[in-house]
């Protein structure tokens, strides 16, 4: 095994390991205050910026022949159909989950704090919470009847 690859395979992945991570330590370890929060989020930028250099000055490449991949692509090949298919059932999950995150934020905390005034609206507001929570079982269910189409 070369150097180029003993390069490849373990300090590259490991560099970019520590890029991505270093982000997170400093939001973990740091107050979150507004002026430490840009500070992370900028720094969350360079890390990115700095994986992608990574990546373009040392493209991992080489490890597998020109045959081998093109007999798995082969293999693995699949419509433009399919690959609509997958994208629209991911878009139809992704959306629906971001809506039901939203309708639930902001009918939950109404929601008990109408139960904490007067404990009879229980009812009610547990509709208008479930109401929120089907939005997402239904991008659930739409994704399943896309990919089983």
């Amino acid at each position: 095994m070369s150097l180029n690859q003993v390069l490849e395979l373990i300090f590259l992945p490991l560099l970019i390991t520590i890029l991505l991570a270093l982000p997170v330590y400093v939001a973990i370890t740091k107050k979150k205050s507004g002026k430490s929060m840009r500070r992370a989020m900028l720094m969350n930028l360079c890390a990115f910026g700095a994986v992608m250099l990574c990546a373009i000055a040392f493209p991992i490449g080489g490890l597998v022949s020109a045959e081998e991949t093109a007999e798995a692509a082969a293999k693995t090949a699949g419509t433009m159909a399919d690959a609509f298919r997958y994208l629209s059932a991911a878009l139809a999950v992704g959306v629906g989950c971001i809506g039901c995150g939203s309708a639930v934020g902001h009918a939950a905390p109404a929601a008990i704090g109408a139960l904490a005034e007067d404990p009879k609206t229980f009812g009610k507001a547990l509709v208008f919470v479930a109401m929120g929570e089907g939005v997402g079982i239904f991008g659930v269910l739409i994704a399943i009847m896309i990919l089983n189409s």
